[in-house]
């Protein structure tokens, strides 16, 4: 009796499933009927959405290299992309336009640059792992400290900065630029490479220190080892942001022989007679090409270093 009365519910929901498979079937097979249209007409409709978007963004760029070769008399009365007549001589000119040749003012935001670099691996790394690594009394008000830095605008620091370094005697020199970053004063940096290092494992550590290891060992020999896309985030943002400076530079070094490139820049225009904006532009270009070299090559460690620094 159980096994008769059965029977018609089982046979109900066999029915109920074949009817659910040919369902899903016919519905899978009408997709594949329709998706290579749909989803090439997706593709096309994505592609030319960011090929559009990807001309708005590179716009600027683009009008500045087409200006670049430009006589001046042009650049503002013709602004589309395309010239009408072309002077490469913007750039022979723009390179001997000032007091030295362009190359001076590169070597000088070279110099500047690497200084400010190296320091900024060596102080921020260290204090990044002062933080991550050393139980000291204070770590989490200091770290709290060193969080609410980053909020501070450098204008509320200059003065005093400027007339510090006045005292000191250090004006027109590279040295109120590059000892400040010797001291970690980059909050975002050491914050990178503390999040970084917290994502390390301790037994690291704890296996150094079995074999008789200090903390200097631990860190010069395993630490920054192993964050090679942390301190490669540290000298890429380094780079561009000291070699695009240009607030600081101007308070710090006022004689020519002491211009860098952004300053150099500003040296084309001028607010009371005739810019040379053809030769600006061309050596704007040039001063591209160190930034656009660095973010090639060091794309990789970049991307890394900032997606594996979120995740931890």
């Amino acid at each position: 009796m159980t096994d008769t009365a059965h029977r018609p519910v089982v046979h109900n929901d066999l029915h109920r499933t074949a009817a659910v498979e040919a369902a899903s079937a016919a519905a899978t097979a009408s997709r594949k009927r329709r998706s290579p249209w749909v989803g090439h007409a997706k593709s096309a409709l994505k592609h030319t959405a960011l090929v559009a978007f990807g001309f708005v963004m590179l716009y600027p760029l683009l009008w500045m290299i087409a200006s670049s070769i430009k006589p001046s008399a042009l650049i503002f009365r013709e602004p589309g992309l395309i010239p009408s007549a072309i002077d490469l001589s913007n750039y022979s000119v723009g390179w001997n336009a000032l007091t030295h040749p362009f190359s001076h003012y590169l070597l000088n935001s070279a110099i500047l640059v690497l200084g400010v670099l190296l320091g900024n691996l060596l102080s921020c790394s260290a204090a990044a792992y002062a933080f991550a690594r050393l139980n000291f009394k204070g770590r989490k008000f200091w770290f709290a400290i060193m969080l609410m830095s980053i909020m501070l605008p450098v204008h509320v620091v200059i003065v005093p900065q400027y007339v510090l370094f006045s005292e000191l005697g250090w004006i027109n020199t590279f040295l109120p630029i590059i000892v400040p970053h010797l001291l970690a004063t980059d909050a975002f940096f050491i914050f990178l490479m503390v999040q970084f290092f917290r994502g390390l494992p301790r037994e690291l550590d704890e296996a150094a220190r079995i074999d008789g290891a200090g903390h200097a060992r631990i860190y010069f020999q395993i630490m920054l080892p192993l964050s090679t896309p942390a301190l490669a985030t540290t000298a890429i943002f380094s780079f561009i942001w000291t070699w695009n400076d240009f607030f600081r530079q101007l308070i710090f070094l006022t004689k020519p022989d002491m211009y860098t490139v952004p300053i150099a820049l500003r040296s084309f225009i001028d607010a009371t007679g005739e810019s040379s904006w053809g030769p600006m532009f061309a050596m704007s270009i040039v001063s591209l090409v160190p930034l656009f070299l660095v973010f090639l090559f060091g794309q990789k460690y970049l991307v890394k270093g900032i997606a594996t620094t979120g995740i931890k």
